[in-house]
């Protein structure tokens, strides 16, 4: 059994857009590990439909990077709208 490197490009996608998201924002509240893991399997799921689709402008291999970061970011905001529509965890008076 081996494992491709699909699995490890995509959790370098997935890292470097999640910094350049906490760069951009200034900080994570909290949720970086869950921003993380949803910009990571964002970009394995879009590179996995790019490959199936035929995109294969700027790919490493089968690795198709432009429908990969598309998916990370959509992941990066999912967890950033759910986050803000979520109850909030401060207690009263604090």
């Amino acid at each position: 059994m081996s494992v491709g490197p699909g699995l490890l490009l995509a959790l370098l996608v997935g890292l470097v857009h999640t910094s350049i998201y906490v760069l951009i924002r200034g900080e994570s509240g909290g949720r970086l590990p869950l921003t993380y893991l949803a910009a990571a399997l964002g970009s394995w799921a879009g590179a996995a439909l790019g490959a199936q689709v035929g995109m294969t402008f700027l790919a490493i291999g089968d690795f198709a990077l432009i429908p990969a970061s598309i998916v990370a970011w959509l992941g990066i905001a999912f967890v950033a709208i759910v986050a803000t529509l979520g109850p909030d965890r401060r207690e009263p008076g604090a």
